[in-house]
């Protein structure tokens, strides 16, 4: 009896491992399937891509290709931003983190964009807090293409170059020119401290502009009556950079200026007056 047992024991581990080989061989076949056809269907999309369309289609490798050439001419030619993360001593480890989370952004919009600028980051110290931020949370970040330093922006260009954007400069800023080099405070200030960014470019004697912000945009009502003109800098620069490819403030803001800031574009005022653009002939 015992012996029948121990043969009957066998028999159903023999059963159990074949059918778990079954099963294991079936989701092997099955993977390399989906394998297959994911393949397949890459290759039908990229051909159908080159063979129609209202515009020429690339693979990624020409397209990560022609990325490289646009950011290696913004580095030759193109307009100047760099971010002074110099008052971060100001800022909690929280806030380095989400500055650390904005530059990865401001990066990526910069990539995309079709006239990039040419992007430093200075007066970074190595092993900072933000430093060691951004290798944390920023993959690639060695690798990012942006002039990353430890001097200062007056330690790399000259003053009479420089426009330090503040949200508190009297002067609004009328246009991007290739000639002048635009600085960006890298503050996160959830405490909202006054006009840190402004008394830091007077510490630095460099001019100051701000974005037209109230000659092109107005505040909307909402329930808690808010508005700021506090924008993170790679929202400053999805606006400069729209501005750069339509030659039009409105177009920048309204693209880029969160909604929830309280303020939304002003329509422009046409021969039936101020107040809201008429839609088909008619106010709606």
């Amino acid at each position: 009896m015992t012996r029948y047992y121990a043969l009957i024991k066998q028999r159903n581990v023999s059963r159990k491992r074949r059918h778990w080989e079954k099963r294991l061989a079936a989701k092997k076949n099955k993977r390399k399937e989906e394998k297959r056809r994911r393949k397949l269907s890459s290759r039908e999309q990229e051909a159908d891509d080159s063979a129609g369309g209202d515009g020429p289609h690339f693979t990624k490798r020409v397209l990560r290709a022609i990325t490289r050439e646009r950011l290696a001419q913004a580095q030759s030619t193109g307009a100047k931003l760099c971010v002074d993360p110099s008052m971060t001593e100001r800022m909690s480890d929280k806030e380095i983190g989400r500055l650390a989370g904005q530059l990865r952004r401001l990066h990526g919009c910069n990539r995309k964009a079709s006239r990039p600028f040419h992007l430093f980051l200075g007066d970074l110290k190595e092993d900072s807090r933000l430093h060691r931020g951004c290798l944390r949370m920023n993959d690639g970040f060695l690798h990012y293409t942006m002039d990353v330093t430890e001097r200062s922006c007056l330690d790399l260009f000259p003053p009479e170059q420089i426009i330090y954007l503040s949200p508190d400069a009297e002067r609004a800023l009328e246009s991007v020119d290739a000639d002048k080099v635009y600085i960006l405070g890298g503050l996160v200030d959830e405490s909202i401290q006054k006009k840190v960014s402004y008394l830091r470019a007077g510490e630095l004697g460099v001019q100051t502009a701000r974005l037209p912000i109230d000659e092109h945009m107005a505040k909307t009502a909402n329930a808690k009556n808010f508005h700021s003109k506090i924008l993170a800098i790679n929202q400053v620069l999805d606006i400069l950079l729209t501005f750069c490819d339509t030659g039009s403030w409105s177009s920048g803001l309204e693209a880029a200026f969160p909604r929830g800031k309280g303020y939304v574009v002003a329509p422009a005022p046409g021969p039936w007056g101020p107040g809201p653009r008429p839609v088909g002939g008619r106010n709606r």
